[in-house]
């Protein structure tokens, strides 16, 4: 809830959310009442009568003993229901096609979630293992390429960036604000964001914000093994995902009542 939306929270479904959100992070963990009342700070009972009433609705399942809780079948619906839905990640879709094809590497489409970038398309790469690209997965936003290009599109002193020392990913993570700022300040002078290992040891990435929203909120990305980057396949990449995000964004064209989501 905004903080100056004029309207008092929720506070059951303010915990709702926070425990389904708290189930998704965890991924392949599955969690004890215990562990969630006392991360969320709920009395165990009330904790109990929440997960009971999620599990019987399918947002929340259970293993057989009863004792182990995570994420239910009918967040991936939902998750499902917003690709869908969305004319950005449709209208994007044929292009992240054709840049794969030309490129023959992994190709992103992301959106800044505040401090953090989500996937919302991949084109996969046959030529690596993939690394971190799963669609839905969030990342901070100043640790890639992605975030890194969408944080470039905001002025220094509006960042959506926690206090303190940046989270890192790789060594090579920048995790002081100063040095991230001379980084996004390189990004807005060449026009794209380059992630040297930043994200994943042994990829480097490419990004270029979409700039059919002010700021942009939406980003593409090419990643590469840096074992197999040269100077031409470089400039080929910068030079193919210039094109493609031309593309997209001369794709994007609102329809007439559509709702403005920002």
């Amino acid at each position: 809830m905004p903080e100056n939306s004029g309207v008092r929270g929720v506070k059951s479904a303010s915990r709702t959310v926070a425990l389904l959100e708290l189930l998704a992070a965890r991924g392949d963990r599955p969690a004890r009442l215990d562990e969630l009342a006392e991360e969320l700070g709920v009395p165990r009972s009330s904790m109990y009568q929440l997960l009971r009433t999620l599990a019987g609705c399918g947002w929340v399942r259970t293993d057989t003993t009863g004792s182990l809780y995570g994420i239910g079948i009918r967040a991936l619906h939902t998750g499902t229901s917003y690709l869908d839905s969305d004319p950005h990640v449709r209208a994007a879709r044929p292009y992240l096609d054709e840049a794969s094809d030309a490129l023959g590497e992994t190709i992103h489409l992301a959106r800044l979630d505040g401090a953090h970038v989500v996937y919302l398309a991949t084109r996969e790469s046959h030529e690596y293992v993939r690394t971190l690209s799963r669609v839905g997965r969030r990342i901070p936003a100043h640790a890639g390429a992605l975030g890194k290009a969408l944080l470039a599109e905001r002025p220094d002193g509006a960042l959506p960036l926690p206090d303190g020392p940046l989270t890192p990913r790789t060594e090579n993570t920048h995790t002081e604000r100063g040095a991230l700022l001379r980084d996004l300040a390189g990004v807005r002078g060449r026009g794209y964001s380059v992630d040297r290992e930043e994200t994943v040891e042994g990829i480097a990435g490419f990004g270029f914000a979409l700039r059919y929203d002010t700021p942009a909120l939406d980003a593409i990305s090419c990643s590469v093994p840096v074992d197999r980057l040269s100077e031409e396949h470089e400039a080929r990449v910068v030079a193919v995902m210039r094109e493609i995000r031309e593309k997209i964004e001369n794709a994007v064209v609102p329809a007439p009542g559509a709702p403005d989501w920002r």
